[in-house]
């Protein structure tokens, strides 16, 4: 996880905390487009475009401009560095905004106030009810889990189309999208979540034991459902897959480590809470792989643009997903240095069998210091490889109790995080006055 001066600050409980925050970000329940979450903090300084802690500007400058590009002995531009977002911005613009691509000074510091009061005290007495499943499901302090950042000027970071959002499903992907949800509903229905009507069980109805609880799905699963029959059963995250391509970040942090050599980038994309992974994009004029070789992550091909590296990823495997995309994925990423500490990164996504239209995404990232993050993370998943282990275990016990006539039917137990209450999203409530000022209602 990146280190930065206000992480040096922090308590070291609260250091501690961070390293072992199980992967709730990518553990949902399919309600629709997920966003990026927001999170703010007095610590770091407000404003999108500031200068992160710990990064270095040393470029020269000519007429109050920046000197030409940085570039590499060989003569290629130079993107080598740790980088990561010193703002939070939602990945979709919320509707209340409507066109608008700019927050005013004014509401950037109410955002900031209020989502540092709900963070604050998000385990309080006056927001839990003990003894309840929702007691157990996160109803803790989140802050030592979560990134603080200050709230940034734009309102979305997609920047086409013009309203921010994530274009329409197609009819197909709706119709997908639909039966997976009818199915997740299904099992959700004697639980809780159901009959609390929590917007975890929006579209869904309390109910008894559904007959669908022992029939297997029609699709790779990538979100969780309420069973814990075999690891197939839970979300990507909770099996240390939950890396997306592209990625911009996310509450429990995130930032990428690039080095290059002649002809070739790689990245080392720190997902937080131990899970990394490596990208290598080659230079090259060579094709994609043929259509039968897929990866996790796609293929990826680069190019220069003058001082723009532009790389081409296709061949997604059809078990990966981003925002319900998968096989049929297409990324044509830009990276661009601006000056010293910042690179800019534009990514235009599209997949004709999941949205109606492609989409661009827009986001700055600052340089970090090479100094305080000299040490090597190994990109590795323990919680997720001992917690999965043990969720299996819980579940085999619970039901041998149940047959024993010792414990609660394991089907009337909501076991999926973000779709259970409680303050899970980042220290947000579900709904209500809690909610995330930047997320759109889910009923």
């Amino acid at each position: 996880m990146l280190i930065n001066e206000n992480q040096r600050r922090r308590s070291p409980l609260a250091r501690a905390a961070i390293t072992i925050a199980l992967l709730l970000p990518a553990i949902r329940l399919v309600t629709g487009p997920a966003s990026l979450g927001s999170f703010a903090g007095a610590a770091v300084a407000s404003g999108e475009g500031a200068q992160a802690a710990g990064a270095t500007n040393n470029a020269p400058t000519v007429a109050g401009k920046t000197a030409p590009a940085i570039k590499t002995p060989w003569g290629e531009p130079d993107l080598q560095g740790i980088w990561t977002r010193d703002v939070d911005i939602p990945l979709q613009r919320p509707t209340k905004y409507g066109d608008r691509e700019f927050l005013t000074d004014a509401e950037r510091a109410e955002l900031d106030r209020r989502i540092a009061d709900i963070v604050s005290r998000d385990s309080t007495d006056t927001r839990r009810v003990r003894g309840t499943e929702r007691d157990v499901n996160a109803e803790f302090v989140q802050a030592p889990f979560t990134m603080h950042l200050p709230v940034g000027k734009r309102t979305s970071l997609i920047i086409d189309p013009q309203n921010g959002r994530i274009p329409p499903l197609t009819p197909e992907a709706q119709k997908a999208r639909a039966v997976l949800r009818q199915f997740q509903l299904a099992l959700l229905q004697p639980t809780s979540a159901c009959k609390e009507q929590l917007p975890g069980c929006a579209g869904g109805k309390y109910g008894p034991v559904s007959p669908r609880r022992n029939e297997t799905p029609g699709m790779y699963l990538t979100a969780s459902i309420n069973r814990a029959d075999g690891p197939e059963d839970r979300s990507l995250a909770e099996r240390c897959f939950g890396g997306t391509l592209p990625d911009f970040g996310s509450w429990v942090g995130g930032f990428s480590r690039i080095v290059q050599a002649h002809a070739e980038v790689s990245i080392f994309y720190d997902i937080g809470s131990g899970l990394g992974r490596y990208r290598q994009i080659p230079i090259t004029t060579a094709p994609h792989l043929r259509g039968n070789v897929r990866q996790w992550w796609g293929d990826s091909r680069g190019r220069w643009e003058g001082n723009t590296l532009v790389v081409d990823v296709t061949n997604f495997s059809p078990k990966s997903d981003f925002q319900g995309a998968h096989e049929n994925l297409h990324l044509v990423e830009r990276w661009t240095r601006l000056d010293a500490d910042t690179i800019e990164y534009v990514v235009t996504i599209d997949d004709p069998t999941t949205w109606t239209k492609p989409w661009t995404v827009k986001q700055e990232l600052k340089k970090q210091s090479d100094a305080a993050n000299r040490i090597y993370y190994e990109p590795r998943c323990h919680e997720g490889n001992f917690g999965l282990p043990a969720l299996l275990r819980g579940a085999r016990v619970a039901e041998r109790a149940f047959s024993e006539g010792r414990g609660p039917d394991p089907a009337t137990l909501c076991i999926v995080i973000n779709g259970c209450g409680g303050f899970v999203r980042g220290g947000f409530a579900d709904e209500g006055r809690d909610a995330d000022p930047f997320a759109d209602p889910v009923r």
